[in-house]
């Protein structure tokens, strides 16, 4: 699949190892664009952590994504896996800023509502 948005903000970077060697992960959320626009975190993992972090806030990427879902505890868990950046128009697009992306903080899914879902 492929979706086309544009950059809101890149999560924390957690690394670790296994037993095939170090990894590292981090989120990288954008924003579709349509009528109604939605927020999405992609989870951005190795080498794509490196070109996640290569984007400014604003501007336009499209990233081809793998979905998968597990079950754990009788719970289901998501994953929306970014396997492949390209920018999109890119000689159109103008950064909105040259800073880094700011980074999440804990409560940025937090909800009012006391249960665990971030809508």
């Amino acid at each position: 699949m492929e979706l086309v948005g544009k950059v809101v903000q890149l999560g924390t970077l957690i690394e670790g190892s296994s037993p095939r060697g170090p990894w590292k992960k981090q989120e990288l959320i954008i924003e579709t664009i349509e009528q109604y626009p939605k927020k999405i975190c992609l989870i951005c993992w190795n080498e794509r952590v490196n070109e996640a972090n290569g984007f400014f806030v604003g501007q336009t990427i499209k990233a081809q994504i793998s979905i998968e879902s597990r079950e754990f505890n009788g719970k289901w868990y998501t994953d929306v896996r970014a396997f492949r950046f390209d920018l999109d128009q890119p000689e159109m697009q103008q950064p909105v800023s040259q800073q880094p992306l700011p980074p999440m903080n804990d409560d940025y899914f937090a909800s009012d509502n006391g249960d665990d879902l971030p809508f």
